[in-house]
């Protein structure tokens, strides 16, 4: 059962890839773009930081600033344009002390 915001309707075909996302085992299609893999298993990307409304990314070609998503190391990446690899660690919220 598919719980994520996008449906994948074919090309299933492709080698998983596993990610984790706020602590949490995922997994995803290789190929597919953070936001992608993230979309297909949630309903938000992040939240927003001017109130308390989920995030979906906007623009979807990197030119919004919207799809900002953190690294568990702490630099940020745009989910809209960065490939999923295995083993990612990803955070929808900011590490602390982040500015």
């Amino acid at each position: 059962m598919n719980t994520g915001r996008i449906v994948r309707l074919a090309e299933r075909d492709r080698p998983k890839v596993r990610f984790v996302l706020d602590g949490e085992m995922r997994s995803a299609l290789a190929g597919d773009t953070v936001l992608t893999a993230m979309l297909a298993s949630g309903h938000a990307l992040r939240s927003s930081e001017f109130g308390p409304e989920p995030r979906a990314g906007f623009c979807l070609m990197g030119a919004c600033q919207d799809c900002w998503v953190w690294q568990e190391e702490g630099p940020r990446l745009r989910a809209c344009s960065t490939p999923v690899t295995e083993g990612m660690r990803l955070s929808r919220k900011p590490p602390e002390g982040w500015p």
